[in-house]
């Protein structure tokens, strides 16, 4: 009996573990048919889903960024920029440069020179054409290589005539006003002044040196402690324009400090003349004491100055020291009279005090009475061709661009209450022509009235 209930025990399970196995066995079984065809699309877009969601999200975390991506390239698209097309613009032209363009085709009534612009608008230039006509004339008629005229009122800084003339290149009296040349001894204004605005110096202080009136070197200018040396004072040496002199001023009395700083204050290295297509005049420091000297006699061909700079620097030293912005046009007039931008003073700044002023247009005015210039306003027998007093310096030297030999002239006058001052600069070849003093004597004579 217990064998067979042990056996009839171990039947039922062996039973029920077969039933089971045969059920797990049919229901793993492989589906087959449509089944298999439907899990295979289930498996397969799942698949999508899994791939695709990454995806989805960075779209929705990127969704605002990319609107406004798009709605600002789409109104690009309809309206440009406006800062693009305002840098596209080109820069407005200054009245003063207008002018200048247009000056060689203004129309001359009278006295008054008149230009029309593009615009319409019609310029009134500050020039007298007397004074214009005159200086243009002689240069023309000499046939000068190059010749370069300015003419300024030195309390208003209103431009009295600007006019060049080339008988070798046209072209070249375009920018003649504003292009830089050797300024030549009219340097030793500037060397002068450095000494004179400390007190160091007066027009009768005695400066002696060795070697000649026109010597170019250094090297024999020191004074020998033999004695036997030359002695000039301060206004003789600048009429004749004596170059120890003021090569000595400027390395054993005003210094290399002082030199520099009457360079900046005469507006070398910077820009002067805003609203001119002037350059900017151009003074390097000297290298050694050597190179000193040679500046302050005016024998360093790398202190280059424009003739606008010039005659404006001219004017201040007879404006007491004040030196005015120069201008071209005394109004502008639209296409129905209205007349706009008048000519108005306007100081750039105090270029010397009045006493150093005064000082420079003593030493000054010996250039036509007993200096370079006397030759050029006296006639044969000695007599003043102008019953005005007249304070100059002249500038003489070699240049390459273009090449020849350049002859510097600025004055004014009357040398007391100054009423006009002047540069001329005139450029001979092989041949001389005519110096530059004789353009400035026959622009003076027109001036006042002979």
């Amino acid at each position: 009996m217990q064998d067979l209930k042990h056996l009839t025990r171990k039947k039922g399970i062996s039973l029920f573990r077969s039933s089971q196995e045969g059920s797990i066995s049919q229901t793993l079984r492989p589906p087959t048919g449509k089944r298999r065809q439907k899990l295979k699309h289930l498996l397969l877009f799942l698949a999508i889903v899994l791939a695709l969601t990454p995806v989805c999200m960075l779209i929705y975390h990127q969704a605002p960024k990319g609107a406004k991506a798009i709605s600002d390239l789409i109104r690009s698209r309809l309206s440009p920029a406006p800062q693009s097309a305002e840098a596209a613009k080109p820069p407005t032209a200054s009245n003063f440069e207008i002018a200048s363009r247009l000056l060689d085709s203004a129309t001359v009534a009278g006295e008054q020179f008149t230009a029309r612009t593009a615009a319409g608008d019609t310029l009134h230039y500050t020039i007298r054409g007397d004074l214009q006509k005159r200086v243009h004339d002689f240069m023309a008629s000499n046939q000068v290589p190059y010749g370069v005229f300015v003419a300024i009122e030195p309390s208003t800084g209103r431009i009295l005539a600007m006019t060049s003339y080339s008988a070798v290149d046209p072209n070249w009296s375009r920018s003649a006003f504003y292009d830089l040349y050797p300024m030549a001894s009219l340097f030793k204004i500037v060397t002068a002044s450095a000494a004179l605005e400390q007190k160091r110096i007066t027009p009768e202080t005695v400066i002696e040196f060795r070697g000649k009136y026109t010597s170019e070197n250094p090297r024999y200018w020191e004074a020998s402690p033999r004695g036997k040396n030359t002695r000039l004072d301060l206004t003789y040496a600048m009429g004749k324009s004596i170059n120890p002199v003021y090569g000595r001023v400027a390395a054993d009395i005003a210094g290399k400090g002082l030199l520099l700083e009457s360079v900046r204050k005469f507006g070398f290295n910077q820009s002067l003349l805003p609203g001119t297509p002037v350059k900017e005049s151009r003074a390097a420091e000297p290298r050694d004491t050597h190179g000193l000297m040679l500046m302050g006699a005016g024998l360093d061909h790398e202190v280059k100055i424009s003739p606008l700079h010039a005659a404006v620097m001219m004017a201040a030293i007879a404006n007491g020291g004040k030196m005015m912005s120069p201008g071209l046009t005394e109004k502008v007039t639209d296409v129905a009279g209205t007349a706009r931008d008048s000519h108005t003073p306007r100081e750039i700044r105090q270029l010397v005090s009045p006493e150093t002023a005064a000082s420079l247009t003593r030493m000054l005015s010996s250039t036509v009475t007993s200096g370079t210039s006397r030759k050029a306003f006296h006639d044969r027998r000695g007599r003043p061709r102008l019953d005005v007093d007249v304070a100059a310096k002249t500038g003489s030297i070699n240049g390459s661009d273009p090449r020849g030999h350049y002859s510097w002239f600025a004055a004014f006058a009357p040398a007391r209450n100054p009423r006009i001052a002047l540069v001329s600069l005139v450029i001979n070849q092989d041949k001389w022509k005519i110096k530059s003093s004789q353009v400035g004597e026959q622009a003076l004579q027109e001036f006042f009235g002979k």
